[in-house]
């Protein structure tokens, strides 16, 4: 039946049971034949050839005796060792199936530990991925506020070539320029500390790949291992692909300890976790940095305007004044030139008077004789001639004077053009070039994605 097949093949697969009695310890019998010499016996020679080698009937009985006996103890022999080998069989059977049973539940066991692990790992390696993602978008970011970072240098450089073309006395070194040169000066340590993070997140994002890298090895390596012990789970003893390996059971010398095994995935994991949080943290520093660079920018730049406009007003201010004066200059040169004209005209004004004065004196010179008096007409006409006189004289003085101070006005006239042409040059560059050049800064901060 099928029951005495299970048991014959579980024999079989057991190899040949041993034998209760060795098949060379079996007792030969050797038969002594007892020869008939005695005085009563027959030396006919036709007797002789009959009596020769016969036995007794009493050792003929013996033999049979002894046969039966051997039988016997035979028969019970082989019983006896046919309950032995049973007995044997059946106990070698039912260790070699619990033999067999805790094999296949250690492997059981096993397969668990190395799914734990393989998990583990394949967790860490989708969380490093992840990560090494995020980093590298982050990476873009310092990338492009880097690039952005050459729009406000130029802007900024620009500004201070623009306005080393201010004329003296406007060329000084005021508070626009500080700031200026103050944002210059951010804006390059900006750039470098963007190119040092840069090569940080840089030596980050292959950090993270290698330490992955040697979690996926480490990975296939337990879904290779996982598959082996899965397929040896599965022979069992109607397997058809089974066969004898007798030089496996050989120990490895290289092999690991289960302690040894177990560490080396979780130290795999625990430096790739270290990692990891290295490029959390690291993250969170590019988000820090990028917004304090934006808002040092921004302030940077508002100081820098507010600098501008403060000086653009005054500037206003101080052309607006001259403006003023220069308006006052006109209008005194007009009235100048006006009375100079006038006292041009008052000079030209006294000499017929004067004619008239010396001609009566000259005529009179021609009185004949006593008549030649020094009368009182002659004292009031040599007098009004000196009165006249001194009159031309003290105009042409003031002549003198007025176009003096008409040269003085011309000249402060001149001085103050010349200064509102400088002012109007200056604010020119300061609000037409520089200003109007800095709208784009703002603008460029936004496309950044500063904020």
């Amino acid at each position: 039946g099928p029951g005495a097949m299970a048991q014959a093949s579980a024999l079989l697969s057991q190899g040949p049971a041993p034998q209760a009695v060795p098949a060379s310890h079996l007792p030969v019998k050797v038969c002594e034949v007892a020869r008939n010499t005695g005085p009563d016996s027959s030396s006919g020679l036709a007797m002789a050839s009959f009596r020769t080698a016969k036995h007794l009937p009493h050792e003929w009985h013996q033999s049979s005796a002894h046969l039966y006996h051997e039988a016997f103890t035979g028969c019970e022999q082989a019983e006896r060792s046919r309950a032995e080998a049973k007995e044997l069989a059946e106990r070698a059977a039912a260790t070699a199936q619990r033999a067999q049973q805790d094999s296949m539940a250690t492997l059981g066991q096993r397969l668990q530990d190395i799914h734990f692990w393989k998990a583990e790992l394949q967790r860490e390696i989708e969380d490093l991925d992840a990560e090494t993602s995020l980093l590298a978008a982050q990476k873009l970011r310092l990338e492009r506020a880097l690039d952005a970072t050459e729009v406000p240098y130029t802007i900024a450089t620009d500004n201070l070539q623009c306005r080393e073309r201010r004329q003296p006395p406007d060329l000084v070194s005021d508070e626009v320029e500080r700031e200026l040169l103050k944002e210059t000066e951010l804006i390059r340590n900006i750039q470098e500390l963007l190119k040092r993070t840069l090569v940080q997140a840089g030596d980050q994002m292959r950090l993270n790949r290698d330490h992955k890298e040697i979690c996926e090895m480490d990975w296939s390596d337990k879904v290779e291992t996982y598959n082996v012990d899965d397929k040896c789970g599965r022979y069992s003893n109607q397997s058809t692909n089974i066969q004898f390996h007798p030089s496996s059971v050989k120990f490895e010398e290289s092999a690991s300890t289960p302690e040894t095994w177990a560490k080396f995935s979780h130290d795999n994991i625990y430096r790739a976790e270290q990692e990891k949080l290295a490029s959390i943290n690291l993250r969170a520093l590019i988000d820090n940095i990028l917004h304090d660079i934006s808002e040092d920018l921004r302030m940077q730049c508002a100081a820098v305007n507010e600098a501008f406009a403060k000086h653009c007003e005054e500037l206003d201010h101080t052309k607006h004044k001259l403006e003023h004066h220069l308006k006052n200059i006109l209008k005194e040169i007009g009235e100048q030139e006006a009375d100079i004209a006038a006292l041009k005209q008052a000079i030209k004004d006294k000499e017929a008077p004067m004619k008239v004065a010396q001609t009566r004196l000259y005529d009179r010179s021609f009185r004949p004789n006593v008549e030649l008096c020094r009368d009182e007409a002659r004292f009031r006409l040599i007098r009004e001639v000196e009165e006249l006189t001194e009159s031309i004289e003290s105009l042409k003085k003031k002549l003198l004077e007025s176009q003096q101070s008409l040269r003085n006005l011309e000249g402060t006239r001149m001085n103050l053009e010349k200064e509102i042409a400088v002012k109007t040059n200056s604010i020119f560059i300061d609000r037409q070039k520089c200003m109007a050049h800095r709208t784009h800064y703002s603008l460029v901060l936004k496309l950044a994605g500063y904020q």
